[in-house]
């Protein structure tokens, strides 16, 4: 067989890096967006953050600026392809120079209200963890060395909740070998590691947890002994509330199991949860719905707009430039360009993205979850003439400020159940609905599931009974005969 060279035309489709660029723009949150641009500007020169807003107006408040509309001429989302040079950059002066500014706010005023009078940022002492906590008592407590080597393996393998998970065989490979400890000594110093503060750290299991705590107290207490029983054999009925099954299998009266049950309850089956150090996130909103003379209107919120620009000396030096050094800067300037095209981009398909659930949802705005109508990725998409997958990254870790509270955009997404009218309610709506009802219900005579979904048909709205109960259970509401007892 003898070679030969053919030639075939075929179509295939490809992102380029300018689109590549954008969707991965698109679907960052606020702070992955700010990390990645910080990065981008540390190794492209003609980058820079513009920390001062000239065009600003002092006093003006944030949530009272009107944004420009969108530029028709920029890219409208990130499924579009590159347009190309269509603006016309210029290397040196104009206004591509000037950093792109999508907020309203004075840097200077921004960074006043952050700080003290007296120029110092407000400092707090770092929280204690659990395991700094049990390793300053045990530095107080008299032990051997080989104790004292076996507890810091034993604290540091210890989970949020102070827990001790892992198996004997990972513990005894993370003790030295020269101490040829054995289970009995881990399990040793174990025991003696549960009667440090919190009391229970380092159980294996939430009844070890448990029966420690009630060993602490004075064994005259009377609901003692009956507590230490129901937590050895019978913490399922306990789970259940069930007093009188739990009373007749221990042969006890029902106050007496009850005087134990509240003990039980008492007890901290997480001690390690309260020395958690875990910081709390505090979400700030990409846009802001507020109604202005009876209409719904949105807006971005300034301050998380990136205020990124060109660096008006390095673009002077590139007409100055020669040879590699030349290109180089030519081809940053170009990767800057795109960039801030990209953003651009993002920001205005937020936007309208936001705009459209908005419109969609105004109903939830003014009367609340009662009110949220189904809606699907599909009916956006149509709407602001994108795809289904941009509008899931665009709604992804993205937030809205509203007078009913800040959501993500996420949430205003939900399926559909039909009503006897031939419309459709939204699952919110319906888990709303059921809330009511439970709250409104009599304590001693709960609604049972079946219940709630007759009550639903009442309404119009046709829910099965196992919907019912799918909701509920996402809900965390128990089910009525765990409320009953309960209540």
């Amino acid at each position: 067989m003898k070679p030969g060279l053919q030639f075939r035309l075929n179509q295939q489709l490809t992102l380029t890096p300018q689109l590549q660029q954008a969707i991965r723009l698109l679907q960052l949150s606020q702070l992955e967006l700010e990390a990645e641009l910080r990065q981008i500007a540390e190794s492209n020169p003609l980058l820079e953050f513009s920390e001062d807003n000239p065009e600003a107006v002092d006093g003006e408040d944030h949530e009272n600026i009107e944004l420009p509309p969108p530029n028709t001429s920029s890219a409208s989302s990130s499924d579009s392809a590159d347009d190309g040079e269509a603006s016309d950059w210029s290397d040196s002066g104009g206004a591509a120079e000037d950093p792109i500014d999508f907020s309203g706010g004075s840097g200077a005023s921004r960074n006043s209200a952050s700080g003290d009078e007296d120029g110092f940022e407000p400092q707090s002492a770092a929280p204690e963890t659990l395991q700094e906590h049990l390793l300053w008592q045990l530095n107080l407590t008299h032990m051997s060395v080989r104790e004292r080597t076996i507890a810091t393996v034993l604290i540091d393998a210890l989970n949020p909740d102070g827990y001790l998970t892992e198996n004997m065989e990972s513990l005894l490979a993370a003790v030295p070998a020269d101490l040829k400890a054995s289970a009995t000594d881990i399990e040793h110093v174990r025991r003696l590691l549960q009667r440090f503060d919190p009391t229970g750290v380092a159980s294996v299991d939430l009844r070890d947890c448990l029966r420690v705590q009630l060993e602490q107290f004075d064994p005259e207490l009377p609901q003692r002994e009956l507590a230490l029983r129901i937590v050895d054999a019978e913490l399922e009925l306990l789970a259940r509330n069930d007093i009188s099954r739990l009373a007749r299998k221990l042969k006890a009266s029902e106050d007496e199991t009850t005087a134990a049950a509240v003990l039980i309850r008492s007890l901290d089956p997480r001690p390690g949860a309260a020395l958690d150090v875990t910081p709390v996130e505090y979400v700030a909103p990409d846009v802001y719905a507020r109604k202005d003379n009876g209409r719904w209107r949105v807006s971005l919120n300034p301050d998380c707009q990136p205020r990124l620009g060109l660096n008006q000396h390095y673009c002077g030096l590139i007409a100055q430039a020669r040879g590699s050094d030349a290109s180089w800067m030519r081809g940053q300037l170009q990767e800057a360009r795109w960039l801030i095209k990209s953003l651009e981009s993002r920001a205005e398909t937020l936007l309208k993205v936001a705009e459209a659930i908005v419109r969609r949802q105004s109903a939830f705005l003014d009367y609340g979850p009662e009110a949220m109508h189904p809606l699907v990725l599909r009916e956006v998409a149509e709407e602001v003439g994108m795809h289904e997958s941009t509008i899931s990254r665009v709604t992804t870790r993205k937030y809205i400020h509203t007078p009913r509270g800040t959501f993500e955009l996420k949430h205003f997404f939900s399926s559909g159940v039909s009503t006897e009218d031939g419309g459709s309610a939204s699952a919110t709506a319906i888990q709303a609905m059921l809330r009511k009802l439970v709250d409104a219900e009599d304590a001693r005579k709960p609604l049972s599931d079946q219940a709630i979904a007759e009550e639903l048909h009442r309404k119009g709205i046709q829910v099965a009974r196992r919907t019912v109960a799918k909701y509920r259970e996402a809900m965390r509401i128990p089910s009525s005969s765990e409320r009953q007892r309960a209540g």
